[in-house]
């Protein structure tokens, strides 16, 4: 239980932060933002769930979702 508070409470900083400080970017920015603050959840999510380090699990989800935020983008610009 106290993994899964810890979870929510990432999942809100991260929200806040984003939120905030994306009006000044462009659109590749914010996706790669966006993706990466969404990696970040599900890595930190799915490590909790199974039982891995929290850590680990947050950095790669957010790398993965930062490089497939910079991939959508590249896919919507070429439409």
């Amino acid at each position: 239980m106290k993994k899964l508070r810890m979870i929510a409470a990432l999942a809100v900083l991260i929200a806040m932060v984003t939120g905030a400080g994306c009006s000044h970017m462009s659109t590749t920015q914010q996706r790669a933002l966006s993706g990466g603050a969404i990696g970040a959840g599900g890595g930190a999510a799915l490590t909790a769930l199974t039982g891995g380090s929290i850590l680990w699990g947050t950095a790669i989800g957010a790398g993965v979702g930062a490089v497939g935020g910079l991939i959508y983008d590249d896919c919507q610009k070429k439409k």
